[in-house]
């Protein structure tokens, strides 16, 4: 079953926070490993 639109997708804290750091300081590091299957991938994580 997917998630409501209303709600918005689900992102991990701690992945976010790593995604955050990675655009404020222009790091093109590359690949960030992740367990976190509960989490939405959103278009600030690609590319």
């Amino acid at each position: 079953m997917a998630r409501s639109l209303k709600k918005g997708p689900y992102i991990e804290a701690k992945l976010e926070a790593k995604v955050m750091s990675m655009i404020a300081g222009k790091s093109k590091k590359g690949v960030i490993k992740t367990w976190s299957r509960r989490s939405t991938i959103t278009p600030d994580f690609v590319g």
